[in-house]
C-alpha cells in the first residue's frame, strides 16, 4: 500500500494540510509585534505581554 493511499490521523490539530499551513504562515508573518502595536497606540494582548517581565531590559 502506498503511503498516500493510507488514511493518516493528524498528529496535531493546528493545520490539516500543507495549504492550511501556508495560509497560517502568511497570517503569522503579518501579525504585529507588541512594540508595533504600542507605536500605533494599540494595547497588546495582556496574556502574551507582561510589562513587569517584558517591559524591562
Amino acid at each position: 500500500m502506498n503511503f498516500k493511499e493510507r488514511e493518516v490521523e493528524p498528529v496535531n490539530s493546528m493545520v490539516t494540510s500543507f495549504e492550511d499551513m501556508e495560509i497560517l504562515g502568511r497570517q503569522m508573518e503579518r501579525q504585529r509585534t507588541n512594540e508595533e502595536l504600542m507605536k500605533h497606540e494599540r494595547q497588546p494582548d495582556p496574556v502574551q505581554y507582561d510589562e513587569a517581565i517584558d517591559g524591562k531590559e
